[in-house]
Formats: C-alpha cells, structure tokens, sequence
C-alpha cells in the first residue's frame, strides 16, 4: 500500500480495538445486554440528529446521480433508526453464545476436554450506502464479544459518522472503551485498502455490499474474507405450481424493496405452463413499473399477451449473471426441473431460490441439488434475512461455505477454542 500513514493509523486503530476487545470477552452477559438497551434507547432519543446527518448524505447522493435502490438502502430517517434501536433491543433479549459449550468428553488418561465458543475478535466491515449496518454490526459484535471496524463508504458518512457518535457515547458512560466500534470513514478508499492490508490486526473482513465491491475486497485483501450480499436471486415456476401463491410471491420478491439483496431477479417457469401463466406475471409486474428482459419463448408468449405499459426487451447472456437492484427481471422458459436447476446453479451468486411448486418430488430435488445459502418453497425470497430468522440482526448474508452460509447472526461471530482440564498428566 502507498499510503503507509494511513496504514498506520488503522494499525493504531485495530491495536486499540483488539485490547478494548480482549476486556469485553470477560464480561457478563448482563452488563452487555444493559449496554445494548441503552444504546437503543440513545438511538431513540436522538433520531433526529442521526435523521438529519442522513438527509444531507441523501441529497449529496440525488445531486450525484444515485439510482432509486441505492437511495432506498441509504436513506435512514428517524423511523428507520427506531426500527434499528428494535432491532439492537431484540439483540440483547438473545442468548449469549459465549461460553456455550459445543461437546466435551474425557479422554482415557483422565483429561477433560471442552470446546467451547470465543469470540472471533476484532472484525472489519467494508460497505456502501447502508447506515442500518452499522448499527446491526455494532450490536452484534458486542454482544458476541468481537470489536468492530467499519469503513461505511463515502454516500453514508454523515450519517454513519452521527450514528457512531451515538454508539461511542453510550460506551464510554457504561465503563466500556470506545474503540470497540470505530470507523475509518476519515481516509476514504485509502482506509478501505489499509483494512485489506491489515492481517494480522483484524482477524476477519466482511464486505458487504455489490459484486463489484464485494469481488474488489476477495480479490485484494490479505485479511480472511467471509463473502456476502450479491444476490443473483432465482424463482422457478413448476409445471405443478400454484398460480394463486405464485403470483403474489413473484410481486413481493421483486418489487417490495428492488434495491436489496434477497430481491428476485430472475423468473424461470416450465414450459408447460408458460403460455398460461407468463402473460399473469407480466401484467402484476408491469402494474408496479417492472421491465422484463425475456428469453426467445418468453417474449412471444409475453408480446402476444399485448400487456399495456409493459416494458419488455429480449434477454441478452449477461442478463442471466446480472443483478439488477432495479426494477427489472429477467424472464426464461426451462423444459424441465433439471434445466432450471442447472440455469440456477451455473448463473445464480448462491444468495437465495426459491420453488413454487406442489409436487413433492420436485420441491425435494431443487431443494437438495440447488446450491445456495437458502432456498426457500413456496414463499418469497425476502424472508433471507437476519431478523426474519431471529436473529434480531445480521452481519451479511453469506454466500461462501466456509464458516459460516445464510444470513450472519451471533453464533455466527464465534469461533471455538479447545480446554483441557488435567491434574498432572504428561504425554507418554
């Protein structure tokens, strides 16, 4: 890296967080749920200071161009820092995971063996135009007992910086250090590199954000990456699926929030059904503004409908690997289960599918031979998230296999450590 001051300074950074971190692993459970209760009920009280930040950055961001998802995931108004301080309330009503013990047993010469949960330590967290993940992030890592360095990107950075205000005060009045979540907001891009370069001082990185982000951070980091967020996200329409669930499944998955990660992208339906059923999903989804990219088959079966104000274009190959975060889906024709799951799996970025279907069979072979974090049958891809799940919030979903799969919770914040409880036994 050739900025070696900044560098340093996150050096100085992750130095303070890791001690600040190994004080935190002792302490109790209690002391960290009162911890997180007051930090919800400070984010609370001054909404309007983390609202007010957060305007600022959304017209900066308008001025500059930014598309209506991206505005979407930034914008986070008073209502949306009280849904966060919910979200850190229900954290704290959780079960600590550390010191859970995952098995234990004697080994013959008598020693005890326990493996139980630890922190992972101080994690890093690289993201762009979400100012709700702060918050997530922070509640999490201190309930889990990690330290958090955030780099929030540059759209969100009044409203991070007012939101970690917030966090760093409550802190220090409960006896904590400050540094346990900080951010590296202050050196821009340079920041996010240094994180990269700091192996060694964080013990794992988090990018969560879009492909071109997350791809950016696996591809130059030095530090041990989990991959999260690009969502590629599919729905399979069976030639035994409910027309009456699909329906409203399809215009939920793709237009409730356009600018998230579990949104649907892409609809693939069976070719037996497609004459009738494809004309139904164009006209909801045209009625909510969707623009279909369609296959060959798709789009004479769709044109033919004469659906007005649709807008439909034919599908290109890199229609099938793009995420969109837009208003707009991709639309294929399949002649069988098996060509729809080989589509999913050659083309999807292993976030979420979704079947509809009735038969049995064919719900189980999708749901063993797709390779995602999650796949969901007979229901909207929007529920892969973290608080749906319980978890009162999430650090990312993750898509690799390693560690940790689906959306991040606090289990999922630990590692493991081996004890042996011995009474004088050396090995033969």
């Amino acid at each position: 890296m050739e900025n070696f001051g900044v560098l340093h300074a996150v050096h100085l950074k992750a130095i303070a967080a890791a001690e600040a971190q190994t004080r935190l692993a002792e302490a109790t459970a209690e002391s960290k749920n009162a911890l997180l209760l007051a930090i919800a009920d400070a984010l609370v009280e001054r909404a309007g200071e983390i609202e007010s930040a957060n305007a600022q950055d959304m017209e900066a961001s308008r001025q500059a161009g930014m598309d209506a998802g991206k505005l979407d995931r930034l914008l986070f108004d008073a209502p949306r820092v009280k849904a966060a301080a919910e979200g850190v309330r229900h954290v704290a009503t959780l079960p600590d995971p550390i010191g859970q013990i995952e098995r234990g047993y004697t080994l013959p010469n008598g020693i005890r063996l326990q493996q139980t949960r630890v922190p992972i330590g101080v994690i890093g967290m690289i993201y762009e135009a979400r100012p709700n993940v702060t918050v997530d992030v922070a509640s999490l890592c201190l309930k889990s007992g990690n330290a958090a360095i955030l780099r929030g990107g540059h759209a969100a950075e009044r409203t991070n910086a007012a939101t970690l205000r917030v966090i760093g005060e409550v802190l220090a009045e409960r006896g904590f250090d400050a540094a346990l979540v900080q951010s590296v907001d202050e050196y821009g891009r340079d920041g996010a590199a240094a994180m990269m370069e700091s192996r060694g001082y964080i013990d794992v990185l988090v990018p969560r954000g879009g492909k071109g982000l997350i791809q950016a951070v696996v591809s130059k980091s030095k530090v041990p990456v989990i991959e999260t967020g690009a969502g590629n996200v599919h729905i399979y329409m069976d030639a035994t699926g409910d027309a009456a669930k699909a329906l409203p499944i399809i215009l939920n998955a793709k237009t409730q929030r356009v600018g998230v990660c579990n949104a649907a992208e892409k609809l693939l339906v069976h070719s037996a059904v497609a004459a009738e059923f494809l004309p139904q999903a164009a006209r909801v989804l045209a009625e909510k503004g969707v623009e279909l990219h369609a296959d060959e088959r798709a789009y004479a079966i769709i044109d033919a409908a004469g659906i007005e104000g649709l807008t439909l274009v034919p599908a290109t190959e890199d229609d099938w690997d793009t995420e969109y975060l837009a208003l707009t889906m991709g639309v294929k024709v399949v002649d069988s289960l098996d060509e729809a799951i080989d589509h999913i799996n050659a083309h999807s970025t292993g976030h979420t599918e979704s079947i509809i279907a009735e038969d049995y069979s064919a719900v189980e072979a999708f749901t063993k031979r797709i390779d995602s974090a999650v796949v969901m049958v007979n229901a909207s891809t929007r529920f892969t998230d973290g608080g749906v799940f319980g978890f009162g919030a999430e650090l990312g979903i993750s898509t690799q296999k390693m560690h940790a799969r689906g959306p991040m919770g606090l289990t999922e914040m630990t590692t493991t450590k081996w004890v042996g409880y011995g009474m004088g036994q050396v090995r033969a």
